[in-house]
């Protein structure tokens, strides 16, 4: 019997479609602080995804779906109200601008050196 160790946050589902699939998987429920930690871990494997994915829409969009789904459940942990994330992103953009422009810094120096 051949045991894959995957060692991640998995969705809710994922061990029924296992078992659905005739495999038996292994889980532990995270305590508050080992979840956190796991969401980052989670969004951080996300983050990859997506970059790695760049190239194929369908697969782009999939991935990102992802991450705000890690995104969501950190929102919910920490009790944030997303709508004034959306807010403070807005204000930000309006401040700073977004990245319609496609500028890329390349140095920043003192006047007159």
């Amino acid at each position: 019997m051949k045991i894959k160790h995957y060692n991640k946050l998995i969705r809710d589902k994922i061990p029924e479609i296992i078992k659905n699939n005739n495999q038996i998987s292994q889980t532990k429920i995270l305590n508050k602080s080992e979840f956190i930690e796991a969401l980052f871990k989670k969004l951080a494997e996300e983050v990859k995804e997506i970059i790695e994915a760049k190239g194929d829409k369908k697969e782009l969009k999939k991935e990102i779906s992802d991450a705000y789904e890690v995104i969501d459940a950190i929102i919910k942990f920490y009790n944030l109200n997303k709508n004034s994330i959306i807010t403070l992103q807005n204000k930000r953009k309006r401040e700073k601008g977004a990245f319609k422009k496609q500028l890329f810094l390349l140095s920043v120096r003192e006047k007159g050196a």
